[in-house]
């Protein structure tokens, strides 16, 4: 395409509001536009990207054996009513009504739809399993967009849904799909972990998130320094490592700590490390209080905690609340002497603890040389912590390090969280009838697009690789007006389409540091410079990632760049 012809409307100065690097060079090289907060255009090279993004996911779906379809974005709220979400998915879940006062929402996920859509269609266990997908615009009320694609209110997700009757089937399309998005995140050349991860509002128990590694990436990762084990840090699991100390049992003693309530006041004022005080927090789950402990120097993990104790929301509890149950304050709270309507859960770490330290459930005192079984007792005991870099890896292999990531993909089993209260229901061999298994799997194809010029980018602009680039080859007449340079390069860009490489000619009038500046903003993989050694018949070829240039002769210009082309692939 001529450039002269191309809407691509570049900046010079960074936007104000731009605050990572994807965000202001998708901007500035005219990639993207602003219309709200979290509300974007995409302009014709954007829409390039995104398009070969939308291929590589298709290309890899359909050879998963997924079908491609498409939903509505306004989606009835009975539907979601059916589920349950439209009373729990929050503010995030846009809602709006009709003319007529009926309720809808805008699309934030396409559970209950396709849910319904095969619950009507699906009657017999010969049909499955069924795996669906489609690419569309899904709305959510993010109540702080930002980084621009990567966090916004309105944005291009790949949703897939599959549908079995047998936990196996299930098992066998999440492993293929597993399979699918590595493939997908390797065509566009990021740097990515599966790692595992919580369900949040989609429910469902195993899933695995697919994590670019960037350093303004919103989730924390913990991995392995040693294999491929990688998971949230709210789901990595904690190897027990504890020895239990050699030292003697020493007497309980209650002491007055006055104003110390934190770990590190406590601690101070007693002379000890916070790993011998003993961490006391009252939670409210579904309405019943329980009592956890972990080790002065871990965090309570909430999320581990729903999940052991099956709940479906887990709080803090209130001051009036702890008051109630263990008639003291915050600060001073302790395993010993805890009524028994109170639950008391440990971590796995808590039990090893000789002669601890905890709160004495009265305000302002303390219990020193607390031990367990002797002096209280637990209902149960599990991993409850967050894990820490040097935690041995769960899989025994080295020891684990955290890095920051961008999510791009999930995968869930979902089991019978949306097919059981739609009654989304099959008859079986023998004619009985079963409620179906789901499976659910997303891309962010908009944030793929983010996070792929997040990872590949200099100082000087983008730089694409070549599964995604908007154009493969970037032909510059360096002096337009020149009647040779302006010849040749015609002849050049007819020759580079005629090889089969989508060519970008930059034939506009403009000074040749413009040019070569637009040019290294829009981030081509390779550049061909017509400019003063054009009536020898000699181009400069540049390479962008390498910043490496030559000077080859027009004859010889077709196999270089198809050269220059397979070293890049490879």
């Amino acid at each position: 395409m001529r450039q002269s012809q191309l809407f691509m409307p570049t900046l010079r100065e960074v936007p104000s509001d731009a605050d990572v690097k994807s965000h202001q060079l998708l901007l500035r090289a005219g990639f993207i536009r602003q219309n709200a907060a979290g509300i974007y255009s995409f302009l014709p090279l954007g829409k390039k990207v995104l398009h070969k993004i939308e291929n590589i996911v298709r290309e890899e779906m359909n050879r998963a054996g997924s079908q491609e379809m498409m939903m509505p974005a306004l989606q009835l709220a009975e539907l979601w009513q059916e589920s349950g979400r439209w009373y729990s998915y929050g503010p995030e879940l846009m809602r709006l009504k009709d003319r007529h006062e009926r309720d809808f929402a805008l699309g934030a996920t396409h559970e209950e739809v396709i849910t319904s859509i095969v619950r009507d269609e699906v009657k017999s266990y010969k049909k499955l399993p069924l795996n669906l997908y489609q690419i569309q615009t899904k709305f959510r009320d993010e109540k702080r967009p930002r980084f621009g694609l990567l966090r916004g209110r309105e944005f291009i997700m790949k949703d897939a849904y599959s549908f079995h009757d047998k936990q196996e089937s299930l098992d066998d399309t999440y492993e293929a799909m597993k399979d699918a998005y590595s493939a997908i995140f390797s065509r566009c050349g990021l740097n990515f972990r599966a790692v595992l991860a919580d369900s949040g509002a989609i429910g469902g128990k195993d899933n695995h998130e697919f994590m670019v590694l960037s350093e303004i990436g919103e989730d924390l990762i913990a991995y392995s320094t040693d294999s491929d084990f990688a998971a949230n840090i709210e789901m990595a699991p904690v190897v027990l490592s504890e020895d239990r100390s050699s030292e003697a049992l020493m007497e309980l003693e209650k002491v007055e700590t006055k104003h110390a309530k934190s770990i590190e006041e406590v601690s101070e004022f007693l002379q000890v490390a916070p790993s011998k005080v003993i961490k006391s927090l009252l939670y409210i789950a579904d309405e019943q209080p329980v009592l956890v402990l972990v080790r002065g120097d871990h965090e309570v993990n909430e999320i581990k905690l729903k999940n052991v104790l099956s709940a479906k929301e887990v709080e803090l509890a209130t001051a009036e609340e702890t008051k109630k149950w263990l008639d003291a304050e915050h600060g001073s709270l302790g395993p010993i002497q805890v009524s028994k309507e109170v639950k008391v859960i440990a971590d796995q770490a808590v039990p090893y603890m000789v002669n601890a330290v905890c709160g004495a459930n009265e305000t302002g005192y303390h219990y020193t040389n607390v031990n367990h079984n002797r002096d209280f007792e637990v209902d149960e005991t599990a991993d409850l912590r967050f894990v820490v870099e040097g935690d041995l890896s769960p899989d025994g292999k080295g020891t684990i390090v955290f890095a920051k990531g961008i999510e791009v993909g999930h995968v869930f089993k979902l089991g019978k969280v949306y097919s059981e209260p739609m009654k989304a229901s099959y008859l079986d061999e023998n004619g009985k009838n079963q409620i179906m298994s789901m499976g659910c799997y997303g891309i962010g194809v908009s944030r793929t697009l983010a996070a792929v010029a997040e990872e590949n980018n200099d100082d000087k602009g983008l730089i694409w690789p070549l599964s995604l680039t908007p154009f493969d080859v970037h032909l510059i007449a360096v002096n337009s007006k020149n009647a040779e340079q302006a010849a040749l390069s015609d002849e050049i860009y007819t020759q580079i389409k005629n090889d089969g490489f989508d060519c970008l000619y930059d034939d506009r009038p403009e000074r040749a540091g413009v040019k070569f500046t637009d040019s290294d903003l829009i981030g081509l993989p390779i550049r061909v410079m017509v400019g003063k050694r054009a009536s020898d018949g000699i181009v400069e070829v540049k390479i962008r990632k390498s910043g490496e240039s030559f000077e080859v002769p027009v004859s010889e210009l077709s196999s270089f760049i198809k050269n220059e082309w397979d070293k890049l692939k490879n």
